[in-house]
């Protein structure tokens, strides 16, 4: 906005920000918008195929950043380490049914600390993980999030095998064509009550977080957005084999994919057919999810907030869709471990701009703090990503840190893999009482950016393994 207009759209939003400290400069609002299971497979990430307009229309007026990465490839970890600020391992939640406060009684949440310092935070969707046993956190918001779950206990394990940490699916097909309108499915709902919520929030500071469910399995979208795609024209994977000397327990056995109808248990879990149904089905998700992010973005908007608030779409985790032999999430390779991340703060940065340096979920708690000017609670294990805002190009660490951690069937035990990514490789180190040593992963991204082929037991790998490990193996553990 601009002129006179801007001026005036300006001093009428002001009302809607908090206060500093010092009770003079006013504070943005948050609108925090969290989407499950989505990989970069949006238009202004470079994908040809899907139809994401929405969010590429935010994208052209933010800030987008290409190479961010989870810490923890499944939902509860990832969504807890995002809004703790600490790693998985620091506190400690590495699994589906661990509540983020268990271990950690001195936390103070990302939705807390602004709620302590006089902003309104709501919750509607899925923000903290709260199935598989798993609960919101009342602490963190002002109201009851919606919806209202009840407790649920996990499910048991029998003794034998991996523990299962995921609901029953076996009655429900895993792709489904819904002849119903976008609000009778779950994310029309949120979409629908966020932008109430916006209307009720206008006038006094708000950290006003949206979850949206898809798309994560099941691919259930309205027929409208299955239409917009031809199935005969969708991709297969370009590379759908376990990467060339990579040890096999790096994939998942695409095991939450098997839990559905008709998929079976042992073997591969899809015919070339059922594949392209099922990444129809993952287009189509997409799209729906991205016209709910725009319900909400316009009204923001259409209320005059838009020049106020603080705007954050981010994912948990990647996705792989028969990628490297693999369905679903929980590897710590690139398609996993890769998310989407756009920012956009009114007086930061410039519209359409892309960053390149890699960097954290972790880090968002510390840039929405910076941004709002508020104090730094203690123990954050980010950084604050707003001098990117302000110089896309300027010198940055350029790692990131991920962590996976699993039953191995095949091996007869847990394992974790600490993965780091620079630059230019994708380094993963193996660990835990299965194996008598270490097992190593190596992808050099400058010339296997699909990482087909680990690299990591080569003359030359043995070389940068070491060195990786002298630079970086104390800090990833």
């Amino acid at each position: 906005m601009k002129g006179i207009v801007g001026i005036l759209m300006a001093a009428a939003t002001a009302i809607s920000v908090a206060p500093s400290a010092h009770g003079d400069v006013p504070r943005p609002n948050v609108l925090f918008i969290a989407v499950d299971d989505l990989r970069p497979m949006l238009g202004c990430y470079g994908d040809t195929t899907v139809q994401s307009p929405c969010i590429d229309a935010f994208a052209a007026s933010a800030t987008r950043f290409d190479r961010a990465y989870c810490q923890f490839a499944l939902c509860n970890p990832s969504r807890a380490s995002l809004l703790a600020g600490r790693r998985p391992e620091t506190l400690g939640v590495v699994t589906l049914a661990t509540f983020v406060r268990d271990g950690n009684p001195d936390l103070v949440t990302l939705p807390e600390h602004f709620m302590a310092h006089g902003y309104e935070t709501r919750s509607y969707g899925k923000i903290f993980h709260v199935t598989n046993g798993n609960h919101d956190d009342a602490r963190s918001w002002s109201v009851p999030p919606w919806p209202v779950r009840k407790p649920v206990k996990p499910v048991t394990h029998t003794g034998e095998g991996p523990v299962d940490e995921t609901s029953d699916h076996s009655d429900d097909d895993p792709a489904v064509v819904a002849n119903v309108a976008d609000d009778e499915l779950a994310d029309g709902k949120i979409a629908a009550k966020a932008v109430e919520a916006l209307g009720e929030l206008k006038g006094r500071p708000f950290f006003l977080a949206v979850g949206f469910h898809k798309p994560h399995l099941p691919f259930v979208a309205p027929q409208r957005y299955w239409d917009r795609y031809d199935p005969s024209s969708l991709p297969l994977p370009s590379q759908p084999d376990l990467p060339n000397a990579a040890p096999a327990f790096a994939s998942n056995d695409s095991a939450e994919l098997r839990r559905y109808k008709g998929i079976p248990r042992q073997g591969p879990p899809v015919t070339d057919a059922e594949a392209r149904h099922l990444i129809h089905g993952y287009h189509a998700c997409v799209s729906y999810v991205d016209a709910q992010v725009g319900r909400v973005l316009a009204e923001l908007d259409r209320l005059g907030l838009a020049e106020s608030t603080v705007v954050v779409l981010w994912a948990d985790h990647g996705y792989h869709l028969g990628d490297q032999g693999t369905w679903t999430k929980r590897t710590a390779w690139e398609i996993a471990t890769r998310v989407p991340l756009v920012i956009r703060c009114p007086g930061r940065g410039t519209t359409d701009t892309k960053v390149d340096a890699i960097v954290e979920l972790l880090d968002i708690y510390p840039t929405l703090v910076d941004l709002c000017g508020l104090p730094v609670p203690p123990k954050l294990e980010g950084r604050s990503l707003a001098p990117l805002l302000d110089d896309p190009g300027r010198d940055w660490p350029n790692v990131a840190r991920s962590l996976i951690a699993k039953q191995s069937p095949e091996l007869g035990g847990r394992i974790t893999g600490r993965a780091v990514r620079t630059p230019r490789y994708r380094w993963v180190e193996w660990s835990g009482r299965p194996l008598a040593t270490p097992v190593h992963e190596l992808y050099d991204h400058d010339s296997d950016p699909l990482e087909t082929r680990n690299i990591a037991d080569t003359p030359a790998g043995i070389r940068v393994v070491a060195d990786l490990r002298s630079r970086f193996g104390g800090e990833a553990r």
